[in-house]
């Protein structure tokens, strides 16, 4: 999704995912990851790609909208599994099998994270927030833009 909305925008992309972790499978601090993101929020526009609730109130008090693609787990489970084998743009490596750490984070999302997310959408009724429940979703915001 944010490959597309970039590419439709011209909008610069930062992966969240390529900032925090290094190709030896070892992360950022937290302190280390604000570092790096707080010249790329204070630059005029971006699309940042990621999750990271540890940066998260920092990135929507710095942003104009904020897309938060609340798919089923069994939806995100299964691009977890598509996505196996496959080189991508936002992770230094290649996944070849499944974490079963994240795979139990994404399961949990809804139950643990979300609140977390909705309750800073509620701290922040400035900002325009876009909710998107389904990939059909997406393609409808993206083909509407």
């Amino acid at each position: 999704f944010a490959l597309r909305l970039a590419e439709q925008t011209g909008l610069p992309l930062v992966h969240l995912d390529s900032l925090y972790w290094r190709t030896d499978r070892t992360h950022l601090t937290r302190e280390e990851l604000v570092a790096v993101l707080r010249p790329i929020l204070a630059g005029p526009r971006w699309i940042i790609d990621g999750n990271y609730n540890g940066t998260m109130t920092l990135r929507v008090e710095a942003c104009e909208e904020v897309i938060f693609l609340d798919y089923p787990a069994e939806v995100c489970l299964a691009g977890v599994r598509a996505r196996m084998g496959k080189p991508r743009a936002d992770m230094p490596w290649v996944e070849t099998e499944e974490d079963p750490a994240f795979m139990d984070f994404i399961r949990r999302y809804a139950a643990e994270s979300r609140p977390k997310v909705l309750a800073l959408m509620a701290a922040h009724p400035e900002k325009t927030f876009t909710i998107l429940r389904s990939r059909a979703e997406a393609d409808a915001l993206l083909a509407r833009r």
